[in-house]
């Protein structure tokens, strides 16, 4: 028997990759570019291309989506069905920006998204690690109640050292600390690590947790999200994790450049409510609804937001919807920064349109690469649009890591979600939507004081490309839909 199964071992292989091959076809029912992308894998790496597929591609169960989805929203169904109705009964509010008309954004957020449409927001922005970092240290030592905190990565290092005693000192003090992590991102850091916060009475639980350290079948699906709430009256999102790199003092990365938001007023509530429906999702130490999880708040602020989520539970790929719609409104200007731009047809198409139709298009990536593969797929799609008539930018200061989009300089969305398929369908991401012409006026500015530090990728530049990079981009956009 050791003998023939030797002896016909090729023929096993081929039969193994046939059955998974139609398991990837009929049975997961991806979409076709995915499809054909894994198949090409099996093909040519059939033992190698095994493995990837079950720990990278294949779905989460349908038990765990429908348990995902039962993480119902947490005390806000009364306003969000309130405008729900007032917005089926055709009253739009008027947020402050004259430049671009976000009715349909609005209306589109608010009765399928279920996102709660707020208008006294005080907003700062942060485009600077230490500075966003200094801002909610100081905002955990001030908390008197308790603070919600979850983040994608979270490095053991100096930086993450510094947290853990902040919500240490703070649990110690009364203030109720629960800490939710992607178990992917953050491998540095375990129980052991957070011992000092556990024993001063704080909570910390894993995201989708590893059964075996780097190994799970879900690793494919991260929580990508960045979210603090303290007290339920200040909240934090954007794109900075807890590590050092985040604060410019990684070498590999140089300075690091991000966008973060601090938001007190009404939209926190939808914040609290996201980090709730998370924590939840990992049924341990449920929380249920509380009226300090979503107290009254006293904001001067004037900034109209929306909160936006998506991930792999999700069927309508939200974030993405509203990248499609925020292009799709813009009649001349779009402004796009994203470490990894590896849109699906549909994004990649509409900023074509755009730029067709007389929309200015700038786009501003990296060229420091934190991903090989991920860089020169970016660098590929993005000097595509070159021909019709795009500004490509590559920033030179560092590592640009904020995701950006600004829509005549009247709404602006800051948050997790990068440009790629990622971000679209296998990862849990959060956006804030700004409708203000203040804010996005500042957004917009710290774009441009990035241009200064970037360098424009010209059709003759690209086209002087050796050999090997025209290899690295064939290699990368072919496998593309799994990056």
């Amino acid at each position: 028997m050791v003998n023939f199964l030797l002896g016909h071992m090729g023929l096993i292989f081929l039969i193994v990759n046939t059955i998974l091959s139609l398991v990837i076809v009929f049975r997961e029912r991806k979409d076709t570019v995915t499809t054909w992308a894994w198949l090409l894998i099996l093909t040519f790496l059939p033992v190698v291309g095994f493995v990837m597929y079950i720990f990278l591609g294949k779905g989460i169960s349908k038990e765990r989506i429908f348990d995902l989805k039962m993480q119902t929203k947490v005390g806000m169904n009364v306003e969000i069905e309130q405008q729900q109705r007032a917005l089926a009964r055709g009253l739009f509010p008027k947020p402050s920006t004259n430049q671009v008309d976000p009715k349909q954004l609005i209306y589109m957020l608010t009765m399928f998204e279920s996102s709660l449409y707020t208008t006294n927001n005080e907003v700062t922005l942060y485009t600077d690690g230490r500075e966003k970092f200094d801002a909610l240290l100081n905002d955990i030592q001030q908390a008197t109640l308790h603070i919600h905190m979850e983040y994608y990565i979270y490095r053991s290092d100096a930086l993450g050292v510094e947290v853990r005693d902040a919500l240490t000192a703070a649990a110690k003090r009364g203030v109720k600390v629960r800490l939710l992590l992607d178990a992917w991102g953050s491998t540095q850091v375990n129980r052991k690590f957070f011992a000092s916060l556990l024993e001063a009475g704080g909570e910390v639980e894993f995201f989708f947790p590893l059964f075996v350290p780097y190994l799970n079948p879900r690793m494919n699906y991260r929580n990508h999200r960045k979210i603090v709430v303290i007290d339920g009256k200040i909240g934090y999102t954007g794109g900075f994790n807890v590590g050092d790199e985040y604060l410019g003092l990684v070498d590999r990365f140089g300075y690091w450049r991000d966008n973060h938001l601090r938001v007190h007023g009404d939209i926190v509530y939808s914040l609290q409510n996201r980090f709730l429906m998370d924590w939840n999702s990992q049924h341990k130490n449920e929380v249920l609804y509380e009226p300090i999880y979503f107290p009254e708040i006293e904001s001067e602020g004037r900034c109209a937001l929306q909160i936006v989520t998506s991930g792999p539970d999700s069927e309508h790929e939200q974030i993405k919807m509203t990248y499609l719609k925020m292009i799709n409104l813009a009649k001349k200007e779009i402004l796009i920064q994203t470490p990894y731009y590896i849109p699906d047809d549909s994004i990649h198409e509409a900023l074509k349109l755009a730029l067709l139709s007389g929309v200015k298009v700038r786009i501003q990536i990296p060229n420091k690469p934190d991903h090989i593969l991920v860089y020169w797929a970016t660098y590929s799609f993005a000097a595509e649009l070159l021909e019709y008539g795009a500004i490509i930018e590559t920033y030179e200061n560092g590592f640009i890591h904020a995701k950006t989009v600004i829509v005549d300089e009247g709404i602006a969305s800051v948050g997790s979600a990068n440009i790629d398929v990622r971000s679209f369908q296998l990862d849990f991401e959060v956006n804030t939507v700004i409708y203000d012409s203040q804010i996005a006026a500042e957004v917009r500015n710290a774009f441009f004081k990035d241009s200064e530090l970037s360098q424009v990728l010209t059709q003759e530049r690209y086209d002087q490309r050796g050999l090997v990079i025209k290899f690295k981009e064939g290699i990368a956009r072919l496998i593309s839909p799994l990056l």
